[in-house]
This record gives structure tokens, sequence and C-alpha cells, in this order.
């Protein structure tokens, strides 16, 4: 089954895009989405979860300025309008919506174990807040903006960390990969960093003008073993 469907937050009403398999594995992921809205690559996202066994959702991060747009990445209009929407955002208020959504999941399906979240951009530094604050197992950050300004949350992390960096990703320079490298060795089995060389950010942003297929199946293969050893937990 997919469709839209109403969360209900402590602050108001708003929409996620929702995916649920034939036959549940357990298995809870709260997709967060790029600063293009619920778009149809984050949808597409949230459906290869699904068919993979997972109940999936990706929550509209945008519902408090401009709810259920979408925006094309490929045009330069729509990327501006996204930077102006992305600035609006607050990551707090993102984590509070991800664990309404993940609340409406378990509402749906009780039979729901475990649950991570997965973000690309804006949204792998709501993943990651997800998890380091014990809101859902694992979180799994693709190119996560602004984590080198969240590391006191990664060392006391209560869940599990997956951070995709890209090597040549602008919004994430060497030297913000170093602390962000030093945070996950202090954290220990809580955390880890995946290098992913060669590549820029969005690389796993399928369609796009950085989109390394090598690099993006072998994050995506990461990331699904992940979330399989969490299913297979009692």
């Amino acid at each position: 089954m997919k469709t839209d469907t109403d969360v209900q937050s402590v602050d108001g009403q708003f929409s996620a895009y929702v995916a649920l398999p034939d036959r549940s594995n357990g298995l809870a992921v709260i997709v967060f989405q790029e600063i293009f809205g619920v778009n149809a690559n984050i949808r597409q996202i949230v459906d290869d979860f699904a068919v993979a066994g997972y109940a999936a959702a990706a929550p509209d991060l945008y519902w408090r300025q401009q709810p259920g747009i979408q925006l094309d990445p490929g045009s330069e209009a729509e990327r501006a309008q996204a930077m102006e929407l992305m600035a609006g955002l607050n990551r707090d208020e993102a984590v509070q919506d991800g664990a309404a959504t993940l609340n409406m999941l378990r509402d749906r399906l009780p039979g729901l174990k475990r649950s991570a979240a997965v973000g690309y951009c804006f949204g792998g530094g709501v993943a990651y807040l997800m998890a380091a604050r014990g809101l859902v197992d694992a979180g799994i950050s693709y190119y996560g903006t602004g984590l080198q300004q969240l590391l006191p949350e990664m060392i006391h992390s209560q869940g599990r960390l997956l951070l995709h960096i890209a090597a040549d990703d602008h919004l994430c320079p060497p030297e913000a990969q170093h602390l962000i490298a030093e945070a996950a060795h202090v954290a220990g089995s809580r955390a880890s960093v995946s290098i992913h060389d060669g590549v820029g950010h969005a690389f796993a942003r399928v369609g796009g003008a950085t989109y390394n297929r090598e690099a993006a199946d072998r994050a995506n293969a990461e990331t699904f073993a992940l979330l399989e050893a969490l299913a297979s937990l009692d």
C-alpha cells in the first residue's frame, strides 16, 4: 500500500508519504527528505524500503512553510526555492515530526519491533539526531549537512549511527570530516563513518548531476546490511 497519510504532531497536522510492505519484517524506516521536499526521488526510496519488507514513511518537513511542495533538483529556480525553504527548517522540529510519523506507523502496524531513520542532505542530520536521542534504534545519514555541529550528540548517542560521507562534498570539507571521524572513534561501536572517495554531495540521488552508481550501490548495501541486522534482532 502506498499513500499520503495525515500525521498528528504536537503543534499541528502534516502529511507523510507511506509505503507498507506486503509482509512486514517488523522494522519501521522513517525517511527524511533532501531540501526538495517529499518528491519523486524520496517517494521511490520509501517504495524501495517497502519492497524490502520495511514499513516506510517520509514526513513532509516543509508543512509549516509550504505543505506538500515537491521540487525538481534539475530546475535552477526550484533549487533556489529549496534553499529558501531549507533556511526556515528547524532540526528539532523535524525530529519531532519524525517521532510523530513513527508513532503513526506503530499505530497502524502494532507488530513493529525496531525502527530506523534514513536521511539525505538536511535530512541526514535529522536521521542522525533521531538515533542519537534514542528515538530510533539506528540512524543512517547520506551526506548529512552540519553534522560537525552535532558531534556531542554522536559521542553520547543512544542509537546506532552510520554516516555516509562524500570525500569531495563541498558542504562537508576535509576538516569537518576529520572532526566527524574523531567523534565516531570516541563513540566506539555506536557509530561508523563510511568515506566514499571520488564523489561529491548527493552522490546517491538517482538522476542527479553528481549521481555515482558505484558509490550509491556501496552505500546502499551498507545501509541494508544494518537494517537487516536490526530486523533480525528479537
